[in-house]
């Protein structure tokens, strides 16, 4: 194991408990769809295997397992929070990690998956670029409707993308784009709002350079993330002054300018984003703002 990856592992926290027979969460959120309407989307989080990447910025191996599920153990658990969703056009099965990592999610599972998500006008995933292959275009066969696969470019800026142990370049991105594209599989992407050492207006910048380099790959939609403490290394980045979460108004300026582009639907990811409010006074209409903004896709 590499130095970083050790300094990684070290400095996190305690796992949270979760089963394996249920997803850790599942909910129902309105999405402005690539049908240029706002409508539901089911999104189950699947209780399964950490992803083999270790990135330095990650907190989702918090809700993760340290050993495979069993076969059968993914339908099963689509099956439950499906039971308990509203109905919706769209899916999102989200697994912390890589729907494409065998380790994660058993491959004799996803003909029993695709069953189950076949009635859906969308079905999206998330996935590492470099495990961007032949399986893709595979399971959309099997599901008989549009996949949608989420990468996560994370970074554009390069000397940036070299330290977060993501173990991809952008060369790597623009090939997985490339290969999902040729199978006709759609493409959103997750990008990162100020990493470390970088200032506030430098975290802007990489951010909006980001979203372009996206959109030019193909992607067709791009959630934006803002980068928070939690996970143990970045904690002890911001001790060593060289993290500071961003602030909720550099996210509005982002999503702001990227929506004036026209070039595709732009989320700001708006989970647990009101920690970031610049004060608490405004964190209700920052957020307002921010939501309005996300389901419109019109800048406020």
């Amino acid at each position: 194991m590499d130095p970083l990856t050790q300094q990684i592992l070290s400095l996190r926290g305690p796992r949270n408990v979760v089963d394996p027979s249920v997803p850790w969460l599942f909910l129902s959120e309105p999405e402005y769809s690539r049908n240029g309407k706002v409508e539901p989307v089911s999104t189950i989080f699947l209780t399964n295997r950490e992803c083999p990447f270790h990135c330095l910025m990650c907190d989702l191996w918090q809700n993760t397992l340290t050993e495979s599920v069993a076969s059968g153990s993914i339908p099963a658990q689509i099956d439950f929070a499906l039971l308990r969703l509203p109905a919706a056009p769209h899916i999102k099965l989200y697994n912390s990690g890589n729907f494409f990592d065998a380790a994660a999610i058993p491959r004799h599972d996803l003909p029993a998956i695709a069953s189950r998500v076949h009635g859906f006008e969308t079905v999206i995933v998330e996935n590492h670029p470099r495990l961007c292959d032949q399986r893709c275009g595979q399971f959309q066969q099997l599901c008989g409707t549009q996949l949608e696969v989420a990468l996560g470019l994370e970074t554009a800026h390069e000397p940036t993308l070299a330290r977060l142990n993501k173990q991809m370049t952008l060369a790597d991105f623009e090939i997985a784009c490339q290969r999902l594209q040729q199978q006709q599989i759609l493409i959103r992407s997750f990008v990162l709002l100020k990493l470390p050492w970088s200032s506030e207006q430098e975290g802007i910048e990489h951010a909006l350079q980001s979203i372009r380099f996206a959109f030019d790959c193909g992607v067709s939609c791009c959630s934006v993330i803002p980068v928070r403490t939690g996970n143990g290394m970045l904690d002890q980045l911001r001790n060593a002054g060289q993290f500071e979460p961003p602030k909720l108004s550099s996210l509005e300026i982002v999503l702001r300018e990227s929506l004036n582009w026209k070039r595709g639907r732009v989320f700001a990811d708006l989970w647990d984003a009101a920690r970031f409010a610049d004060q608490p006074a405004d964190t209700d209409q920052q957020m307002q703002r921010l939501l309005q903004m996300n389901l419109t896709q019109q800048p406020a």
